[in-house]
């Protein structure tokens, strides 16, 4: 099988599997398989670098890591769906950034290479902080949710009370099913 057709195939493997992400996802033997495929991918694209060298060849090694670093962890999160492998991915992706700008800086000496390392390592804590910043957001997000939820049902539940009978019985267990009360 050729480089691009197996890079095609893994693309196209992943792209159908981010929509699985949150559902049933795929079996173990296709993840397995995936995993195979990228680790196969890497090895290649890594052989390819072999015929540059000196600073060419360093960047072509860190970003033949990096899309495996990446295709890897969005394996993972294609494969479980949980949030800290989304956060893992994200990671992923500017760490991978970060890795490829450094070694390009290389190229370069003195005051450029002094300014290209600056700008590559601002733009890395950027992505961190950004990262860490959309985690406390998405943790804000969900805790609102929750006490937006324990009102409505905190009043659904008051709404019941002025029942009385069967038809109480049925506004509580109608009320705790639809705010997911125990």
């Amino acid at each position: 099988m050729t480089k691009s057709l197996t890079t095609s195939l893994i693309v196209a493997t992943l792209g159908l599997c981010a929509g699985l992400a949150h559902a049933e996802n795929f079996s173990k033997a296709v993840y397995d398989g995936a995993k195979d495929d990228i680790k196969k991918t890497y090895s290649a694209d890594k052989d390819a670098c072999d015929k540059l060298s000196g600073n060419a060849k360093d960047i072509c090694v860190k970003e033949a890591k990096g899309r495996e670093n990446v295709a890897l962890a969005q394996l993972e999160y294609n494969y479980t769906g949980k949030a800290k492998d989304e956060s893992k991915l994200i990671e992923a992706r500017y760490e991978a950034r970060y890795d490829v700008a450094k070694e390009r800086c290389d190229d370069r000496s003195g005051e450029a290479k002094d300014l290209c390392t600056r700008e590559a390592k601002t733009a890395y804590e950027k992505a961190k902080a950004e990262h860490k910043m959309n985690k406390k957001v998405a943790a804000a997000v969900d805790d609102a949710e929750e006490a937006r939820v324990k009102a409505d049902y905190k009043l659904a539940s008051e709404k019941c009370n002025t029942l009385s009978g069967d038809a109480k019985d049925v506004c509580m267990n109608s009320a705790k099913a639809r705010y997911s009360q125990r």
